[in-house]
């Protein structure tokens, strides 16, 4: 089944071009069918390629999937034209009232600043507890998850010494009972990482309500979820296109900053060419999550 876009959203051109399955207002509106509503809070600068990145993810489901694109109404976007978001994106006073099927929080470019000191942070608090009532359950990437184990759980952040950067081997934990989640997926995969700060395994360890399902001996904690898989989240980015940590890394290099090559990411020494293998885990781990933690157990 299709992803249901909005009419005029620059990703449809790349999504066509790639042979998903989209369909827009109009068509959807011809078919008698529910979608499943997902509420995208979308906190990184460059946000059509995120737009991308999340619909490609949640394309590989045989269900409707319609998703709405959030931006902070106490913060100005600088790197997203307003026009963009004036068109397609709503803020969170048009939609507190409303229910969604699911939600994913993104990541930001805010992860050396504390918490409290982020502009949208008291915003962004009330969109968290948004969830617990309203979304039957969110994923929180990077720092969204983050700032979202501190809201919950009281969870601390911790500085990195270095950015942690390039695509990390990872290894599933196993329970008595399989975890829907990672039904699937290898007990060794992949996932990029671009990060300057860190969760410790031994703080979520002592949170009887959570449970870690990947960890990585260079990047930690990798995969963490509540208990009733209500909220996800997840300190990688398999949901990046082949060519996003180059372009970071060519970034950071054009700006003088302290960089390293992306780690098993080049596929040689002109840094061209890249070993992409982590999309089999993306796409299994987001239909799994729209399967099992949305659409079976959604109320609405």
């Amino acid at each position: 089944m299709p992803i249901k876009i909005q009419n005029g959203l620059p990703a449809r051109a790349i999504l066509e071009s790639e042979n998903v399955f989209i369909m827009d207002e109009d068509r959807a509106e011809s078919q008698d069918i529910r979608p499943l509503e997902i509420l995208i809070l979308n906190l990184m600068p460059l946000k059509e390629d995120t737009e991308t990145q999340l619909l490609r993810a949640l394309s590989n489901t045989p269900l409707q999937v319609e998703c709405t694109y959030m931006t902070m109404s106490t913060h100005e976007s600088t790197h997203t034209s307003a026009s963009h978001l004036n068109k397609f994106y709503v803020t969170f006073p048009e939609i507190k009232k409303k229910h969604f099927d699911g939600m994913i929080v993104t990541g930001a470019p805010v992860e050396q600043m504390e918490f409290s000191s982020v502009a949208y942070w008291d915003e962004l608090k009330r969109i968290f507890a948004y969830t617990r009532t309203n979304v039957t359950s969110t994923i929180f990437i990077c720092w969204g998850a983050m700032a979202a184990l501190n809201y919950f759980y009281d969870v601390k952040k911790y500085p990195l010494k270095e950015k942690l950067f390039g695509v990390f081997s990872h290894h599933k934990v196993f329970y008595e009972q399989p975890e829907p989640l990672m039904r699937g997926i290898s007990d060794e995969f992949h996932m990029p990482h671009s990060r300057h700060s860190t969760v410790k395994v031994s703080d979520i360890e002592k949170i009887p309500s959570l449970k870690i399902l990947a960890t990585s001996a260079r990047a930690g904690a990798s995969i963490v979820a509540s208990n009733d898989d209500s909220q996800v989240f997840v300190f990688g980015h398999m949901e990046y296109d082949r060519d996003t940590l180059k372009k970071e890394y060519e970034r950071d290099l054009k700006k003088g900053l302290p960089i390293q090559k992306p780690y098993s990411y080049f596929a040689d020494k002109s840094c061209e060419k890249v070993k992409m293998n982590w999309t089999s885990t993306a796409n299994l781990f987001y239909n799994n999550w729209l399967n099992y933690c949305v659409y079976q157990v959604t109320p609405y």
